[in-house]
């Protein structure tokens, strides 16, 4: 009498496929992981491009020796922690996209870093304060306080002109 080979019960043969599969990596196990490894990637890169971007944004933005480089400059002197500064600068922005690149500079003193600072104190002027500078890096205007972006713009205009 031959006796039949005892089965395995399935707990067993489920913990030789388990570790089988974690031995084994199947196909779609690598897809999987070459996907999710590209995704974050691509996340990575993509953060990194637009803090690169926005660092030389920011930096050629508060470049205070643009002022008087051959094109008329507007100069906010900026407290990057106050509200009525950030609403002017919102305000001078919508201003300034209404004009071709290369017409005006903007530049910002930020109060906040020694440069900018100086700059304010050079001028004797406080933040929320615009200064309106001609091509030549001759002061024309000082505009202070919150503006609208309609008056901005008829200044902008007039320093252009000038």
């Amino acid at each position: 009498m031959s006796r039949k080979p005892k089965s395995r019960s399935k707990k067993t043969k489920t913990a030789k496929i388990t570790n089988q599969e974690e031995i084994n990596p199947t196909r779609r196990k690598l897809i999987r992981l070459a996907r999710n490894s590209a995704i974050g990637i691509a996340v990575v890169g993509a953060t990194g491009g637009y803090l690169t971007y926005s660092t030389r944004a920011t930096m050629h933005e508060q470049d205070l020796t643009r002022v008087g480089q051959g094109r008329p400059s507007v100069v906010q002197i900026h407290d990057p922690q106050c509200p009525v500064c950030q609403r002017l600068q919102r305000a001078t922005r919508a201003a300034l996209s209404r004009f071709d690149d290369g017409e005006l500079d903007y530049v910002v003193a930020n109060i906040r870093s020694g440069k900018g600072d100086a700059f304010a104190n050079k001028y004797a002027v406080p933040h929320v304060t615009l200064l309106l500078f001609d091509a030549d890096g001759e002061l024309q205007h000082i505009l202070r306080g919150e503006q609208q972006t309609d008056v901005l713009e008829r200044e902008f205009k007039k320093l252009i002109r000038s």
